[in-house]
C-alpha cells in the first residue's frame, strides 16, 4: 500500500502502511500469506442456553458472518479441509490458523475442548489456532492448557467485548461487565497466548467521545491485536426488532470514516488492527446501507488517514509524551 501519494508521506508500520495490520503481521511471521479458516465447533453462550438468560445479544446472528465453508453438522476437520481449499483458490494462502468462531468457543468442559482443539490442528499447513469466546467462560485450568500448546503452535484467544460502558453491555445483554473482561485479559497476559478483543462503534446512545474513549481504555490492557466493527442491525436479531418499533440513528459513511481515523489515533500504535469494520450479507443487513465494497471501505479509510497525514498511535504517543497533539 502506497499512501505517500494520497497525502503526505508514508506511514511509519511495514510497506509504509498508516496502522499495524495484523495481516501484515502474520505474514512476516510465517512468512507467507496466513489467513483465518472459520469453523462451528457447535457451541452455545451462557446467555443463550439459559445460565445468563435467553436469545443472546441484542446485536447477535451468526449467520450474519459464518462462511459457508462452516457447516456445524460437519466434523471439525472437514470444515477445515473445505475451508482451506476455499481459501486457497481465493486468496492464495498458503497457511492457515483455523478460527473457531461462531458463539463461546471455551463453553464446554475442558475434556470436551481438547479433542476438538487437536481435531483442528491435525492438517499439515495448519500453524495454530484461535478460539472466539467470552471472559466469563475462562479459566485456569483452560488457560494453562493453551498456555502449554502456545508453546509449539499459535494460539490467540479472542474475547468479546464489543464496549467498555457497562450500561451498553447491559443494553445489548452481553451478561458480564469490563471488569470482568479486564480480569481475563489479566488472567491470560504474559503465557505466549495471542490476546484480542472486538468493539462496536455506533452504538446509537453512545456519544461520539465515548466510542473515542475506547481506545484509551484498551491500549493500556496488554491487547495484542484488535478487532474493530460498526454497529449494524442484521435480520433475526433483537436489535432488528428494537430498530423496526422504534427507528434509531445509525452512522452515516463518512461519519464512520472519521470516527476510525481518530480511533486510531488514540490506539496504542502496538495494537495490531486485524478489522476496521464489518459487513453482512446483503439478504440480511437492515442497516447501514453504505452501498460500499470492502475494498471501497478499505481504500477510503486509508485515504482518509492519509488526507490527514495520520497515523495509529499518534495522538497515543503524544499524550505519553506530555506534548500537545498537532
Amino acid at each position: 500500500m502506497n499512501t505517500g501519494s494520497q497525502g503526505g508521506p508514508p506511514g511509519p508500520f511495514s510497506g509504509g502502511s498508516r496502522y499495524n495490520a495484523y495481516g501484515t503481521y502474520l505474514k512476516e511471521k510465517f512468512g507467507c500469506r496466513v489467513s483465518k479458516v472459520a469453523v462451528d465447533a457447535g457451541f452455545t453462550c451462557p446467555n443463550r442456553d439459559g445460565s445468563l438468560g435467553f436469545g443472546g445479544c441484542t446485536y447477535c446472528n451468526n449467520d450474519a458472518f459464518r462462511p459457508s465453508t462452516a457447516r456445524r453438522l460437519d466434523p471439525v476437520p472437514l470444515q477445515v479441509e473445505a475451508g482451506i481449499r476455499y481459501l486457497r483458490r481465493r486468496f492464495r494462502a498458503e497457511k492457515f490458523i483455523v478460527y473457531f468462531q461462531p458463539f463461546s468457543n471455551t463453553y464446554a468442559p475442558l475434556e470436551r475442548l481438547i479433542p476438538l482443539y487437536e481435531a483442528a490442528l491435525q492438517h499439515p499447513d495448519v500453524v495454530g489456532i484461535a478460539v472466539g469466546t467470552r471472559p466469563d467462560c475462562v479459566d485456569e485450568g483452560k488457560i494453562a492448557w493453551f498456555e502449554a500448546l502456545a508453546r509449539d503452535r499459535f494460539v490467540a484467544l479472542e474475547y468479546g467485548l464489543e464496549s467498555i460502558h457497562d450500561q451498553t453491555l447491559i443494553r445489548i445483554r452481553r451478561g458480564h461487565d469490563y471488569q470482568s473482561w479486564k480480569e481475563a485479559v489479566g488472567w491470560t497476559r504474559g503465557r505466549g497466548i495471542h490476546i484480542g478483543a472486538h468493539l462496536i462503534l455506533g452504538f446509537p446512545w453512545e456519544s461520539r467521545q465515548e466510542m473515542l474513549a475506547m481506545a484509551d481504555a484498551v491500549s493500556g490492557t496488554g491487547l495484542d491485536f484488535l478487532k474493530v466493527h460498526h454497529l449494524h442491525i442484521v435480520r433475526g436479531t433483537e436489535l432488528a426488532r428494537q430498530y423496526r418499533d422504534e427507528p434509531f440513528p445509525l452512522l452515516e459513511y463518512e461519519e464512520y470514516l472519521d470516527i476510525a481515523v481518530e480511533f486510531l489515533e488514540r490506539l496504542n500504535p502496538e495494537i495490531r488492527v486485524e478489522r476496521l469494520f464489518g459487513l453482512a450479507p446483503a439478504e440480511l443487513l437492515i442497516g447501514p446501507l453504505w452501498g460500499r465494497s470492502k475494498a471501497e471501505i478499505q481504500r477510503d479509510l486509508e485515504g482518509r488517514l492519509a488526507a490527514r497525514r495520520t497515523w495509529q498511535g499518534r495522538i497515543f504517543i503524544a499524550s505519553r509524551r506530555g506534548n500537545a497533539v498537532p
